[in-house]
């Protein structure tokens, strides 16, 4: 039996008397369907609010909602203005025009994954960024928590988001072989990335421009070679003359 067969009988109960439409209108359940990703068969839940959460679509994936979210499940399909925003926004990697419902967090931690999600595709950032970018700059280990809690992964971008010292880190939608999948899906070449972080390189600046920037940032790439120098830290960079890029903010 394939796993969307064996996916297709996990419907919670309900109360009695509450039909499965009423209760997807009610928000007294979520429905959920399966979508194609770059790291295999994704399960999208979803309610009036908006798109609830993403995880793996194996056997699991129900007990692991309700677990969370305390609701029952129903398969069925999105409602058609949401039908197309869903496998883009998967594939984009940014909510775009699907409303997302994250009311299974605290207000700190949905300003950092909005935040999040406005990372750009092919890109990363590291947690204490995500901190200054919503003007907590002391909250790093807060905000690292409310990526690791992020309910809505590929759609929110948290595989975007790497450690302090640049290696990519942990991952909550099946470890860190998706992170990197996932992040080479993107072009953010994470086995370079590794290789950066091995090195203690957290910054590159442009010689010829003298702006420093995030390794990832799409400004930096489109630099030559020959005018690419890397640093170490903020203070080297700044001390050898060099100015923030305006793209990709910079801060740590």
């Amino acid at each position: 039996m394939s796993i969307e067969s064996q996916l297709g009988n996990l419907v919670g109960s309900l109360p009695d008397g509450v039909s499965e439409g009423v209760a997807l209108g009610a928000g007294l359940a979520d429905g959920y369907d399966l979508y194609e990703s770059a790291i295999g068969d994704v399960a999208v839940t979803f309610n009036p609010g908006g798109v609830s959460s993403v995880d793996i679509a194996d056997q699991a994936f129900e007990d692991r909602f309700v677990d969370r979210f305390g609701r029952k499940l129903i398969r069925a399909e999105a409602p058609s203005a949401w039908s197309r925003h869903i496998p883009a926004a998967i594939e984009a990697g940014t909510p775009g025009k699907l409303p997302i419902d994250l009311r299974s967090v605290t207000s700190f931690q949905a300003e950092v994954l909005t935040r999040t999600a406005m990372i750009p595709k092919g890109e990363v950032r590291p947690y204490a960024w995500l901190a200054h970018e919503v003007n907590r700059p002391g909250a790093v280990r807060a905000a690292g928590s409310a990526v690791a809690r992020n309910p809505i992964p590929l759609i929110i971008p948290c595989h975007r988001v790497v450690r302090a010292d640049g290696h990519i880190g942990n991952y909550s939608l099946g470890g860190t072989g998706n992170k990197h999948d996932l992040l080479e899906h993107e072009g953010a070449r994470p086995d370079w990335l590794e290789d950066l972080a091995s090195k203690h390189v957290r910054l590159q600046g442009n010689t010829s421009t003298k702006i420093y920037c995030h390794p990832t940032c799409h400004a930096i790439r489109r630099s030559k070679v020959e005018n690419v120098v890397d640093f170490r830290s903020l203070d080297q960079a700044k001390s050898a003359g060099f100015r923030a890029c305006e793209l990709c903010r910079p801060c740590c």
